[in-house]
């Protein structure tokens, strides 16, 4: 016996304000169904003593620690730029927005 009915399936399409075929209802009746039957089978494996995860391996943070460390003055990062305004880079405008 079929979870979800092709009368479903067409009652959620007109909520999505989809218009589907009576091919197409019969084809996601189909395919719907076989993914809530997936879905209990998952529920079924599911044990209390299994802690719920979002990841299944556990994670760890691989970045360094965020210090504060010496870098360049604003005249040397902006020493080979072709073009500079305002201790900034210059760059061409490609949008063509007003400033």
């Amino acid at each position: 016996m079929s979870a979800i009915t092709r009368d479903e399936v067409a009652h959620l399409a007109r909520l999505s304000r989809l218009a589907l075929t009576d091919d197409e209802l019969d084809h996601y009746a189909t395919q719907l169904d076989a993914i809530i039957e997936s879905v209990a089978k998952v529920a079924e494996v599911a044990a209390e003593d299994v802690p719920p995860s979002s990841h299944a391996l556990p994670l760890t943070n691989v970045f360094r620690a965020d210090e504060v460390r010496q870098s360049l003055t604003p005249d040397q990062a902006l020493g080979g730029a072709p073009a500079v305004e305002d201790d900034r880079f210059r760059v061409p405008r490609i949008l063509g927005e007003e400033a």
